[in-house]
């Protein structure tokens, strides 16, 4: 079997290089499973416009950590809760757990969005429940600046 750089003119080489060093690393990054909804990324501004297109479905947005809150469910369970925000609108996010994020983060948060649920006399609006919290920063080192 021939090797690469037998076959291949040196100006050739490098692209190939170039092209497997820049490229292949997104691959492995789109790959994870739970960023396999992020052709579906959403922007805040959507879930803000059109709620009732996106009650109760899973979705996948993308902002900045804010006032994030300790709580705990009423099987005692840790949990907690923050404000996702961009530059057009802010939601609520919930969930059990540690938390895993810290204030500034920038993470992406696949979820379910409730346009809005009752929480005893209070009517909570635009809410995700968190199935996955990523920090950005920790997904793929050389692929964050």
């Amino acid at each position: 079997m021939a090797r690469l750089s037998s076959i291949q003119p040196p100006l050739q080489r490098n692209r190939t290089v170039l092209f497997l060093i820049l490229v292949l690393p997104l691959f492995a990054f789109i790959s994870v499973p739970w960023l396999a909804h992020a052709a579906g990324l959403l922007e805040i501004t959507e879930l803000l416009t059109h709620p009732e297109q996106y009650d109760r479905q899973e979705v996948v947005v993308t902002g900045q950590v804010t006032n994030v809150q300790l709580a705990t469910n009423r099987q005692g369970q840790p949990a907690y809760g923050f404000l996702l925000k961009d530059q057009a609108g802010t939601l609520k996010v919930i969930t059990l757990g540690q938390i895993e994020v810290r204030e500034g983060d920038q993470v992406i948060v696949e979820g379910v969005f409730s346009r809005l649920r009752q929480a005893g006399r209070t009517i909570i609006y635009n809410e995700i429940k968190a199935l996955s919290i990523k920090p950005m920063n920790r997904l793929n080192p050389d692929l964050v600046g």
